[in-house]
């Protein structure tokens, strides 16, 4: 086999370079033309920390369970303060340091875990879209918890990405979810008790990266266990979006870091009723989406223009304007050609699904409204619909059922 020479940009490899012959410090943004960005923080020309990519949440979480299994993530209160700058996740790793809660050997494999990780991320992205690279003085990351040579992390990273192409794997990114696909063919392939496992934790809420840690196990003999599966059609590989970021606000009550979930999908709820939008966001934002809760019907369509929404829920029956009138407004708009419109109603008569139909809407559900009918519809209409229920808990209590996990056989 032919190995890859790396394709990370010449003027990449170059800034790398020449933040560490300048001493530099500050911090560097990396972009690629797929919206993917990654930032490193330098101190003296050595990378002290970075954080970006696909989930960042995510990573941060499992990046302290693996080595930090000892803290008690359901006695962490997270605040809006600590956690609403762009290193929120450096703040909290700092901040565990100062309370003496880790050693600084622990911080130390975790930043030079998630470098290597993020380098390995833009070297997979560098083969499908162009980098671009900007330096700014603007963040500088005082009292460094760790220094690291961006040489020894280049180092890891192209021996992980050799490893990983050698194994086939070249074009399966480690941050999907796999999940099962075909499980009756499955059952015919492997062992009862191999098959009640992959239904467990095969469920498209785990990335592989989650799994490798879960299962205390490498990423690579995991999946590279998993791909006859996957090239059988058995298994899936599917994209998730980041963990929300649960925080305590002024009030003493949990809510989302909005800095976290720029990224994730937005969802509009047109209703004038505020008990079917509060149980609509209910649902929706511990799944990790965003909601805009619209209760006036005449302000709907000059609202959802600003905000662009991925999918909208659209009740049928409002006053002043119903939802066939706001339906067919919308799409008679081009950037809501496409954009799926998901219609509410406490009936099921055939003429309002015919009519709904003719002005536009793409599905229907009839009040009330649930978690299962949500999200099936969300899992349906959009490409990257979360599939957690309860992240906080399934994040924080990541060490569940290690036993199991440990024992867990992924082949027959």
């Amino acid at each position: 086999m032919i190995l890859p020479e790396l394709i990370i940009s010449n003027n990449l490899l170059e800034e790398f370079k020449t933040c560490t012959r300048l001493q530099y410090s500050g911090k560097l943004d990396i972009k690629s033309s797929k919206k993917h960005k990654w930032t490193f923080y330098y101190r003296l020309g050595r990378i002290v920390w970075a954080t970006g990519g696909t989930h960042p949440v995510r990573r941060w979480f499992r990046q302290i369970a693996q080595y930090c299994p000892e803290i008690d993530f359901d006695q962490m209160l997270l605040s809006i303060e600590n956690t609403a700058n762009d290193c929120w996740d450096y703040r909290l790793l700092s901040i565990l340091y100062q309370q003496q809660k880790i050693k600084r050997d622990q911080v130390k494999a975790i930043v030079e875990d998630t470098i290597t990780e993020l380098l390995f991320d833009m070297t997979q992205q560098a083969n499908f879209a162009v980098l671009d690279c900007d330096r700014t003085q603007k963040v500088i990351l005082e009292a460094p918890m760790s220094f690291t040579s961006p040489d020894m992390s280049m180092k890891l990273m192209e021996d992980s990405w050799i490893a990983w192409f050698s194994a086939g794997l070249a074009n399966i990114s480690p941050d999907l979810a796999p999940t099962l696909h075909k499980p009756e063919q499955l059952q015919q392939q492997v062992s009862p008790s191999v098959y009640k496992n992959f239904v467990s934790l095969l469920n498209g809420k785990y990335t592989l990266r989650d799994l490798a840690v879960k299962m205390k196990q490498s990423l690579l003999p995991i999946t590279r266990s998993l791909l006859p599966y996957i090239s059988q059609g058995i298994i899936k590989l599917v994209e998730v979006p980041d963990l929300p970021l649960r925080v305590i606000n002024e009030n003493n009550q949990f809510t989302v870091a909005k800095s976290r979930m720029e990224t994730s999908p937005l969802i509009a709820c047109v209703d004038d009723s505020s008990q079917v939008c509060e149980m609509l966001e209910k649902i929706l934002i511990p799944n990790g989406m965003r909601v805009i809760k619209i209760q006036d019907a005449v302000q709907a369509l000059p609202i959802l223009i600003e905000h662009k929404p991925d999918l909208i829920f659209l009740d049928l029956v409002m006053p002043v304007a119903n939802g066939y009138e706001i339906c067919t407004q919308l799409r008679r708009v081009s950037a809501f050609a496409n954009i799926p419109v998901i219609i509410l109603t406490g009936s099921d008569g055939l003429i309002d699904r015919v009519r709904a139909k003719v002005v536009g809407s793409t599905d229907f559900i009839n009040k009330p409204v649930t978690t299962d009918k949500v999200m099936s519809i969300v899992h349906k209409y959009l490409q990257h619909p979360s599939s957690v229920k309860n992240p906080s808990h399934v994040v924080m209590k990541s060490a569940l059922n290690s036993s199991e996990l440990r024992s867990l056989p992924i082949c027959s």
